[in-house]
């Protein structure tokens, strides 16, 4: 196992103590907050070249970098919008550094290029998505980011000239964006980055070809940053939701008949629940919501004047949660979560159940899309060892056919998972899944890799990743515990795990953990875990309540300072999931696990890779500096604590190809190195 030779870059601490509901808490490197001063600046260079020093001689790095281009340089296809028999998507060809953007004529068509992000001169940083396409074909409103940053720049084009309009809206965000049926003018939300009034939140109407700055003002929510407001399309009607951002989340929803000159009609007031409504263009209005549904229900909703609008089932709750649902010319497709696998039930516009759509077993299907005006539903499927495959499915006919399919240079045959049940510290059940070679399954120890999430009623199912299949070609064997945190059992299972009750996602984490090293899976020695944004809150809180039942730890665009994360970006809106310092109740749990101060002094901790970016306007990279500098200050084991860091990397993953090899590669051959695997 390669070892480095030098110390890390020297942190200064200095000190700020606040004083939080009668409690000191000393923060040692708020220096660190500031990511423009010189000192971070040369803090950061140190960084990356200590890391780097340690990553660039790997024994065996040249053949992970060969591996890791042959499974990323393929050809994918994603984005996909359908505009009569006409669909547009994003696909990168073998050999490019970004996704271009192309339309086909039906569904047997040949793709015809659209935008090429490397014709822009602005360099390979740059990537284009197709958002949003006019009823009648003719534009295609697209996405321009740069790095790998939230923010981004929206532009129109002439589908049939080629050329782009003049109507381009700035860096920021579109919240919402609708065309007008003649498709010569549309409404839109959008929040410019730079605007001077930045918390202005209004709809407007804009006509082509004219300035921005003539448009007209049809909606306005309010002027506050904890509002956002986004337009729901219609025919002929639109809708506009505002979701405040309070002691926890309300949301008002109005209706508007298009160019009335009647106000909007506010349908829904203070709404304490989840509403997401759906216009159709017979008036109809259809809605998702847990409003006395837990696991949520498609209801549609009647307006009733000096009333709450009445809600009627289409689809009731069940025992199983929504996952989500598309609206076709005749059908409602409703994809759940049953036992761990997903099941996509077919209905009609009245909610009669029809039956449901064949899937592969043992995977992982979501809806894609589909049009109102169709007939045709667009779903993809994937599992742990098979990338994400396009099928077209057809209710009329009944017929399923490939659209897309993913070529990979992988043996998936030679992987299987099974599923293990293990106690929690509360004595609950809860599953995992156990993926590896045959062989594998059922002895040990060997070198495992574990993730999970933990969060947000995101349920962890069969996914392909990378970085996964290139372990397990190698010798790993790979754990995903359902968590509490997820919805994989309802609206409970989240509840469980939330706010107050967080530890119970990372007591769950180390319980699985636990598991393999009790039943001989594999050992402290040989266990790495990983994890991005909220699971890497979740793999920071693991370590440092256990360094010891670790090998590796690699932690991707973090959140790591729970005492401070809503002061920066628009983290607050995470108040409902966390809850906040400001709070007393929430101050105490926050404090109890909060991975930067749960760093110790003069303690062994696991090989550590935590990876960030200045463009992250999620989990912001002052997380991952301030951490990085406590536990190389703390450690005492002789396993690196490193900082991988980037001026591009953000929460957005549009980077170049050679960029993500190159990154890939640096996070394969941590773990390998660490894990001893031979490469």
């Amino acid at each position: 196992m390669h070892k480095l030779m030098e110390a890390p870059p020297y942190s200064p601490v200095e000190g700020v103590t606040e004083i939080l509901h009668g409690v000191p808490v000393t923060d040692p490197y708020r220096w660190l907050e500031d990511g423009e001063s010189q000192r971070t600046r040369e803090w950061l260079a140190a960084q990356v070249q200590y890391a780097h020093s340690y990553l660039n001689a790997i024994p065996g790095r040249g053949r992970i970098r060969e591996r890791v281009r042959e499974l990323l340089d393929i050809e994918t296809c994603d984005s996909i919008q359908e505009v009569g028999n006409r669909y547009y998507l994003r696909k990168r060809l073998p050999g490019q550094e970004q996704p271009s953007i192309f339309f086909r004529e039906g569904p047997d068509g040949e793709d015809q290029l659209l935008i090429d992000p490397a014709e822009r001169s602005s360099g390979e940083y740059t990537a284009v998505k197709p958002l949003i396409v006019s009823p009648d074909g003719r534009l295609l409103l697209y996405e321009v980011k740069h790095g790998g940053e939230r923010f981004g720049t929206f532009e129109l084009l002439d589908v049939q000239s080629r050329k782009p309009l003049s109507d381009v809206f700035p860096r920021g965000y579109l919240r919402g964006f609708v065309f007008a049926p003649d498709s010569r003018s549309f409404y839109y939300v959008h929040e410019a980055a730079d605007a001077r009034r930045r918390h202005y939140r209004a709809a407007y109407h804009h006509v082509l070809g004219t300035s921005f700055e003539d448009d007209r003002e049809i909606f306005f929510a309010g002027e506050d940053d904890k509002l956002r407001l986004h337009i729901v399309p219609g025919k002929e009607q639109l809708g506009f939701l505002v979701i405040r951002f309070l002691n926890k989340m309300y949301t008002d929803f109005h209706l508007w008949q298009v160019e009335s000159k009647n106000a909007p009609w506010k349908l829904i007031a203070d709404a304490a629940y989840t509403f997401a409504p759906l216009l159709l263009k017979d008036g109809r209005i259809l809605a998702i919501t847990d409003r006395d549904a837990p696991n949520f229900r498609v209801v549609e909703v009647r307006p009733r004047r000096g009333a709450e609008p009445e809600f009627v089932d289409l689809i009731p709750t069940g025992d199983s949660p929504i996952e989500n649902w598309i609206v076709t010319r005749d059908r409602i497709f409703v994809s759940y979560l049953r036992a761990l696998k997903t099941q996509i039930d077919i209905f009609d516009l009245g909610g009669k159940k029809l039956g449901n759509l064949p899937l592969d077993e043992g995977g992982t299907a979501r809806l894609v899309g589909g049009s109102e005006d169709g007939d045709e539903l667009l779903f993809e499927q994937e599992s742990f060892a098979k990338p994400v495959q396009i099928y077209r499915h057809s209710p009329s006919t009944g017929r399923t056919r490939p659209w897309a399919k993913t070529q990979l240079p992988f043996d998936s045959q030679a992987f299987r998972p099974v599923q293990v049940w293990f106690k929690a510290k509360d004595g609950t059940s809860v599953p995992m899944f156990l993926v590896g070679r045959s062989g594998l399954l059922e002895s040990g120890p060997h070198p495992t890799i574990m993730t999970s999430y933990g969060g947000y009623g995101v349920s962890m199912t069969p996914q392909f990743s990378v970085l996964v299949a290139f372990l397990m070609e190698h010798g790993c064997l790979f754990a995903l515990p359902n968590i509490r945190g997820g919805s994989e059992f309802g609206e409970e299972w989240h509840i469980a795990a939330k706010r107050r009750n967080r530890q119970v996602a990372f007591d769950d984490f180390l319980c699985a953990a636990d598991w393999l090293v009790e039943t001989g899976r594999t050992e402290p020695g040989k266990l790495a875990i990983f994890g991005g944004s909220n699971s890497g809150l979740l793999v920071g809180a693991a370590m440092t309540q256990r360094p010891d039942l670790f090998r590796a730890v690699l932690c991707m665009v973090p959140v790591f300072d729970m005492l401070r994360y809503h002061l920066f970006d628009n983290a607050h809106v995470w108040k409902e999931e966390f809850g906040t310092a400001d709070d007393p109740d929430d101050f105490t749990a926050l404090a109890g696990y909060s991975p930067y101060h749960r760093v110790r002094d003069n303690v062994a901790y696991p090989a550590t890779m935590i990876v960030s970016g200045d463009s992250d306007q999620n989990c912001n990279p002052l997380h991952a500096r301030k951490m990085t500098a406590r536990l190389q200050a703390a450690n005492v084991s002789e396993h690196p604590i490193l900082l991988d860091y980037s001026r591009h990397r953000g929460h957005s993953p549009v980077l170049p190809l050679s960029e993500r090899v190159e990154a890939l590669t640096d996070r394969i051959a941590f773990l390998c190195d660490q894990l001893q695997l031979p490469v």
